[in-house]
């Protein structure tokens, strides 16, 4: 069997991505590396706790020598990076934990999956390094790069460092940037599930600016089969855009929320009564908020032959409904 690490394994995309290979391809044997910090949990593990193709070890990225023991314990042919602090809010806190993580974990990797002479590495980025753009422009691969908070500045600086890899030594590196994910087991400071949480809860739904941002969504499902499909046949020194292409508005899409959530609601339940776009709260904008992304992904339908196969609405509706369900 080949060896693939895995790193963020205990994280929302991580874990289903492990969840989803294991499924699609048996010749693969999972190494699993997370932190667990806030955002990973051993909980979204439950169901592979006795497979034979997988391993879960807690460590940080960042510690060069713990990273480097699982290197020489289990020769990987394969890296796949999740491993990320993702969240643009906490990102305007406090950067450093961004840095840190981003750019001098994915540093840490790198030097080992050299040393190691693995055979692809697959650093997974973000559409946010591109910047703000418009409809009438979209991204591609070879766009310039121009983050706008420090999350995104620290994805492109790691971007820059697997392909300075490639370049300098040879690494055969491939970068995929996804728009955003979401689907059942999400972290609640997440969009999605937070405002299902405060409609459920009742409360305010903060939402920035006039809510007029546009975001690209895209069910995570699809967003692991694309970084299957890239791991399996991705040319080594190139970058793949991943996107289902369902753009919209935020206040659209809280609003579609609040409308589902009311639905799944039995007509005796009280909490209907106050689950409507009252709940809604226009703050003040959040600083460097970029006010569109859009990314042109033909490069990887067309060459790789990658599709979606989940429609929006139903993944969105089914999404919903099992956050309802497993609130707690």
């Amino acid at each position: 069997m080949q060896v693939v690490i895995v790193t963020g394994g205990a994280g929302f995309i991580g874990t289903n991505f492990i969840k989803f290979i294991l499924n699609n391809n048996k010749e693969l044997f999972v190494v699993n590396i997370d932190k667990l910090t806030y955002a990973g949990d051993l909980k979204n593990l439950a169901a592979l706790k006795d497979h034979k193709s997988h391993r879960f070890f807690k460590e940080d990225i960042c510690n060069s020598s713990g990273i480097q023991e699982l290197f020489a314990k289990y020769k990987p042919d394969y890296v796949v990076n999740f491993a990320a602090e993702s969240h643009v809010d906490r990102s305007i806190e406090d950067s450093k934990a961004f840095v840190e993580t981003n750019i001098l974990g994915t540093q840490v990797l790198l030097q080992a999956a050299l040393k190691y002479k693995i055979k692809k590495f697959v650093q997974i980025s973000t559409d946010e390094v591109y910047g703000a753009g418009d409809s009438t422009l979209e991204f591609t691969e070879d766009s310039m790069l121009k983050p706008g908070n420090p999350y995104a500045a620290s994805k492109a600086a790691a971007d820059m460092l697997v392909m300075s890899y490639c370049h300098t030594y040879g690494l055969p590196g491939v970068i995929t940037r996804s728009t955003n994910n979401f689907g059942p087991n999400q972290h609640k400071e997440k969009l999605i599930p937070l405002v299902i949480d405060k409609c459920l809860r009742g409360e305010k739904i903060p939402v920035y600016g006039d809510g007029l941002q546009i975001r690209d969504w895209m069910y995570v499902e699809d967003h692991c089969s694309a970084v299957l499909k890239v791991l399996e046949k991705g040319e080594a020194g190139k970058i793949y855009n991943i996107s289902a292409d369902n753009k919209l508005e935020n206040i659209t899409l809280i609003k579609g929320i609040i409308k589902q959530v009311s639905l799944l609601l039995p007509d005796n339940d009280e909490r209907k009564l106050h689950i409507n776009d009252n709940l809604i709260s226009y703050i003040e904008d959040r600083k460097g908020h970029d006010r569109g992304y859009y990314i042109n992904a033909h490069k990887l339908i067309e060459q790789l032959g990658w599709q979606p196969v989940h429609s929006f609405e139903e993944a969105f509706k089914e999404t919903i409904k099992w956050f309802v369900e497993n609130r707690d």
